[in-house]
């Protein structure tokens, strides 16, 4: 944790209001920034903490209120004069050109020419080696960015803010796609940040990172301001509290797993990626009734491909895939859901949901030409559908005026839990869970991973991919960690969350067998 500085404040937001036809997002918010510190912004989804900070960056201009930094009124009306105002802002999904250098992406729109109009190499290395060595941000200037692990992609962004001058540096969901070992790299280089006069707006999900890193936090919930923390004298039960408004359950409670009989298989399986290069390269596991195998490895290392060849929608290019008994290998997306398979994609909006189809709509997709909800396949029978509808809106919690509102309408958790309730309202024998509570609040969160458990509980063999090593940890009963397209090693769920950061970075020894 940083040494907090006194002083005036970095930042002073005052009474900023805005709003859009039905949804006021943020509503007379006041947040103060010290000079120096770590401010740590959280909030369910929808809370209003994007906004807030993207009229803080210039990219959204408020109805209401007044802006000042180090204490003098600010006119911010775009990123441009956020940046001249010493304001970086680092995205949760990084604005790099994959194919440009580090030099190249960290000097776009200022780049050093010589000769009037050629980019001047050897002032851009010398810059930036000045600027890296300077805050201990080592990086090659001349490197490829595409080809960098993300945690060196992200310190491309930061090197990028730092070029042009800025003094606050806002940071949206920094450690979403890094490893434990990456993250804890990452907190090294905001203290000396912060050591060298910068002041930092940390945006995170993660409780226990923002008790490690910030110095103070402020609550948002539905566009207001509802706490002011001091984060020596909190914890993550009261700032959770705050967030949703009621008690959370933040530890997961599951008994342990009473493993049946082997229900699915996967036998040196292989496939391509979308351009054609190897993903899996030989994957076998075994995945046993009533019991949660969680698959952890940073993204893009074939979770994605596994995860689609098992579901019916990419083609395995060898091995096997058994169902009981039963080759499935071969079988497309809607012969894999007739077999008792269910899937929970990674990518909601793209593939999880139609987002012009009514709630009801969506949760009867894949299910629609069975004899339960058609005649014959041909004509729907709306009654039986809206009566489904109305059964899993209610168990699964899903908040919505009626059953007809559309999909694109509702938060991400509420559209989250209508492909949770699609998928686990026929008690499927195997359910793939690809990143089941990505991008959604911790309410929504709490909810699904209770639903996992009690599909573990009753029977289903769950296989669990998340980018969340928490979430992996906390819901397995054993941990298979993916690296490069393989298996490397099958864990016990209690492995230390060290361990499991250098298996999926391709360090440790030895591949072992984790008990159920």
């Amino acid at each position: 944790m940083s040494e907090q500085v006194s002083g005036a404040p970095a930042v002073e937001m005052r009474g900023i209001t805005k709003a859009w036809p039905g949804v006021i997002a943020n509503n007379g918010v006041d947040l103060t920034v010290r000079a120096g510190e770590v401010h740590a912004l959280v909030g369910e989804n929808g809370a209003g903490k994007s906004t807030l900070m993207n009229i803080l960056y210039g990219l959204i201009h408020p109805d209401a209120g007044e802006i000042l930094i180090n204490g003098t009124p600010a006119r911010i009306t775009g990123a441009r004069d956020a940046i001249a105002h010493g304001i970086g802002m680092v995205h949760q999904h990084f604005m790099l050109i994959p194919v440009f250098s580090v030099g190249e992406n960290v000097m776009l729109g200022r780049e050093p020419v010589t000769g009037g109009a050629f980019y001047d190499h050897a002032r851009a290395r010398k810059e930036i080696e000045a600027l890296t060595q300077r805050y201990g941000l080592a990086l090659d200037p001349d490197a490829r960015t595409g080809d960098l692990p993300v945690g060196l992609q992200q310190r491309v962004e930061i090197v990028k803010v730092l070029y042009r001058g800025a003094n606050i540096l806002i940071l949206d969901e920094p450690t979403g796609v890094l490893t434990p070992q990456e993250s804890i790299e990452l907190f090294g280089v905001l203290r000396d940040l912060v050591k060298a006069g910068k002041t930092i707006i940390f945006i995170s999900h993660k409780l226990r990172e923002v008790l490690e890193i910030s110095d103070r936090i402020t609550v948002m919930r539905r566009g207001k301001v509802v706490g002011h923390l001091t984060t020596k004298e909190t914890n993550e039960q009261e700032i959770a509290t705050l967030m949703v408004g009621r008690e959370v359950l933040l530890r997961v409670e599951k008994k342990p797993a009473e493993p049946g009989p082997v229900t699915f298989r996967v036998e040196n399986l292989t496939a391509s990626s979308d351009r054609g290069v190897p993903a899996l390269r030989g994957v076998s596991f075994e995945l046993r009734q009533g019991e949660i195998l969680g698959i952890a490895g940073v993204e893009g290392n074939g979770q994605s491909e596994l995860v689609e060849v098992l579901a019916g929608t990419r083609r395995a290019t060898g091995g096997r895939v058994l169902l009981g008994d039963r080759d499935v290998t071969a079988f497309d997306a809607r012969m894999e859901r007739d077999s008792g398979i269910a899937h929970i994609p990674e990518d909601r909006r793209g593939t999880g949901l139609v987002l012009a189809y009514s709630i009801a709509d969506n949760l009867v997709l894949g299910r629609q030409r069975t004899p339960a909800f058609s005649w014959h396949g041909m004509v729907l029978r709306i009654s039986a559908i809206k009566a489904w509808a109305k059964r899993l809106v209610k168990e699964f919690d899903i908040r919505a005026g009626n059953i007809d509102v559309l999909a694109r309408t509702l938060s991400g958790g509420n559209q989250q839990k209508i492909i949770v309730a699609r998928e686990m309202g026929n008690r499927p024998r195997v359910l793939l869970a690809a990143q089941p509570t990505r991008g959604v609040d911790i309410g929504a969160i709490e909810f699904i991973h209770r639903r996992l458990v009690a599909e573990r509980d009753e029977g289903t063999a769950v296989l669990l991919v998340s980018a969340e090593l928490e979430e992996i940890r906390s819901l397995s009963d054993r941990i298979a960690v993916f690296y490069e397209g393989r298996i490397v090693s099958i864990e016990p769920a209690d492995t230390p969350e060290e361990r499991l950061g250098l298996l999926m970075t391709g360090g440790g020894s030895g591949t072992r067998t984790g008990a159920a």
